[in-house]
């Protein structure tokens, strides 16, 4: 189930007695949290009716104790239970994914008494178990599969995915819409880009961006300035300047980089990047950024109107051979950075030398 569907379920008043939200999304998270509790309590209903635990601490056993009580306070109650993934049995048979025969005991009995309860639920009792620790694909799909078979009596299984970049970037538009302030096309994507689309850091920095604008529009500049925990934010004024060739902000960009312990080898991946893009761009034959962003767009890579634009910029600057050239510069510059030298400044300063020659 997705958070859309279970978001128009609660709607319509269709409450399960009990939720498995899987996945590492928080953001959405929270607000499913809120979601439920409203629908089950009401306005106002959290101090009476909300009990909460979190099975580090507490045992699946408790848990389900409790939902099985009556409440002299409230009829309606919501149990909300974090860190699911502690009731999972543990041990080397468990951890390499065996069956229910070789779990521990104790976890058959846990597993056994949540099907048990699922089958006979207190009216009035809704349990919500929340279990963010493991991506729902790659290397923790196994891991993610275990909870759920664990979980498996519980039929409403809700799937936080973490947002994608056009996603991510669509909620922080509504996010700066809804606070009351304007940001400027680049910032946004600068902002969504440098958090790594990471939608619960970008709605806190939306937050403290509405209080320092003053009803002025915030700009890429503000971003660098006010994000300090923004994935390489720095960086992208680098690969700005030397799309542009322009070698005195580059260098200048580079010092900022330098005092301020940036890992340098990541600023040499985003501007590989940026020049394999523009050359991928300068062989396509693109006149515009317009053309740039559906070149890409059509071979499925995500492309905003701001980083078409920068791609655009490096690619009218620069011929085929130069950007050819580049790319032959970065990889010596990767050599250099890995291998024994000096410091990494004179490795990077020396590429920048030679790209803006």
């Amino acid at each position: 189930m997705t958070p859309a569907q279970l978001k128009a379920r609660l709607k319509k008043g269709e409450i399960r007695p009990a939720y498995l939200f899987i996945g590492p999304e928080a953001y959405e998270r929270r607000r499913l949290k809120d979601e439920v509790i409203r629908a089950v309590l009401g306005e106002g209903g959290r101090d009476n009716g909300l009990t909460q635990y979190d099975l580090s601490e507490a045992s699946l056993a408790e848990v389900l104790d409790d939902a099985r009580s009556l409440s002299l306070f409230a009829s309606e109650r919501v149990i909300y239970v974090t860190n699911a993934e502690a009731a999972l049995p543990r041990g080397r048979a468990a951890d390499d994914g065996a069956g229910e025969g070789e779990a521990e005991p104790a976890g058959r009995r846990d597993a056994a008494n949540l099907a048990g309860y699922m089958k006979d639920p207190s009216p009035g009792v809704t349990l919500v178990f929340e279990a963010t620790r493991y991506d729902l694909e790659g290397e923790d799909k196994k891991k993610a599969e275990r909870v759920r078979k664990f979980f498996s009596a519980i039929s409403d299984v809700v799937e936080l995915e973490r947002y994608r970049s056009d996603d991510a970037r669509a909620e922080a538009q509504a996010l700066v819409k809804k606070a009351g302030f304007s940001m400027e096309t680049g910032a946004l994507d600068l902002l969504v880009e440098a958090l790594g689309a990471d939608i619960a850091r970008i709605a806190i920095e939306i937050e403290k961006l509405a209080l320092y604008s003053g009803g002025r529009p915030v700009t890429e500049a503000d971003i660098i300035a006010l994000v300090p925990d923004a994935r390489a934010t720095t960086i992208f004024a680098l690969v700005n300047a030397l799309g542009r060739r322009n070698r005195a902000q580059a260098l200048e960009v580079l010092d900022t980089l330098t005092r301020e312990g940036e890992y340098l080898p990541l600023a040499l991946a985003f501007l590989s990047t940026q020049f394999r893009l523009s050359l991928a761009a300068k062989e396509a034959g693109v006149k515009s950024a317009q053309q740039v962003q559906g070149h890409f767009s059509r071979l499925g890579v995500t492309m905003w109107s701001s980083r078409a634009e920068q791609i655009y910029q490096t690619v009218s600057r620069f011929t085929k051979a130069q950007l050819e050239h580049a790319m032959e510069l970065i990889f010596a510059a990767d050599k250099g950075l890995r291998g024994t030298r000096p410091d990494d400044r004179l490795v990077m300063e020396k590429f920048v030398l030679e790209l803006t020659d």
